[in-house]
């Protein structure tokens, strides 16, 4: 693996209501020790405008990281929505049925998804409105239903949400399921791993989760959220590269950004990390995968 790619940008991401967010944040970097940088800095971006920089932008041979989940919990109940004779099969239907659902709602958003009278059993909503699914076996201690890689990824020491769970600051669903929204939209142009193959050349998107980037940069996961330029060139320099240079405050998404670029150049490389034990096809082709969880 080591050269495969030679370009790394990591995308921080947001379902957020709107059209313009400023918790989106895109970072790049190329091979070598040179510092990150963002893409844009000072841009408030679209959801739109990262798919259309995805798709016509991008850099060759790129490593593309997005903090978000690109699918369900499956394996653990044998289906995304069990007990839904029209659940989808496999995470490309998932995508296909998000963004289908969704097609009217500008900005990429999702509320016809999670407002659907079959699926919003499965999710917790605000007011308090917790679907009678969303409590499945396995899901008992109220946190709702966690992918195989989310489990790998409490055993790194990170705190993982479940997708199902819509409510709160920590909450990850909506993003997610507006991540699926733009993954179906890319039409296979830019290949996903590892619902796709990892093929032998040319640019991929994978899944990452920014609280792995912070712990392999000497940072807890209780301190995974980086808000000064100091403490970004320290975690910076425990990845091998080169500070940014930012002086004084900063937001935790554009430190994200920049951190996890620098992650991604300096592990793309590690053979086991593309090849999970517990990612099996089905996994694969189902759930995904959070890239960087062993």
């Amino acid at each position: 693996m080591k050269g495969r790619f030679r370009h790394f940008a990591a995308i921080d991401w947001s379902g957020a209501a709107g059209e313009r967010h400023k918790g989106i944040a895109v970072a790049l970097c190329r091979e070598g020790s040179a510092a990150p940088v963002l893409v844009r800095e000072g841009h408030r971006w679209s959801r739109a405008e990262v798919l259309g920089w995805l798709l016509g932008d991008l850099p060759s041979d790129t490593l593309v990281g997005m903090d978000l989940g690109m699918s369900l919990a499956f394996a653990d109940a044998g289906a995304f929505f069990p007990g839904w004779a029209e659940s989808p099969v496999f995470a490309r239907d998932l995508w296909r049925l998000v963004d289908g659902l969704c097609a009217e709602e500008p900005h990429l958003a999702v509320g016809a998804f999670v407002d659907h009278p079959e699926l919003a059993r499965h999710f917790r909503r605000h007011g308090g409105r917790e679907g009678d699914r969303f409590r499945l076996p396995g899901a008992a201690d109220g946190r709702g239903r966690f992918r195989v890689t989310e489990q790998e990824q409490a055993r790194l020491g990170c705190k993982p949400y479940s997708n199902f769970n819509l409510v709160g600051a920590a909450q990850v669903g909506k993003s997610s399921l507006s991540g699926m929204r733009l993954l179906h939209r890319m039409e296979g142009r830019l290949p996903v791993w590892p619902v796709d193959p990892l093929p032998a050349g040319g640019s991929v998107l994978v899944e990452i989760y920014t609280t792995i980037a912070a712990i392999a940069a000497g940072r807890s996961a209780a301190r995974s959220k980086i808000r000064d330029g100091a403490d970004l060139d320290a975690a910076l320099a425990a990845l091998g590269s080169a500070p940014a240079g930012h002086r004084g405050a900063i937001d935790d998404h554009r430190s994200d950004a920049l951190l996890t670029a620098a992650w991604l150049r300096a592990n793309a490389g590690r053979a086991e990390l593309w090849a999970p034990a517990l990612l099996t096809d089905a996994i694969a082709r189902t759930e995904g995968w959070t890239f960087g969880c062993p």
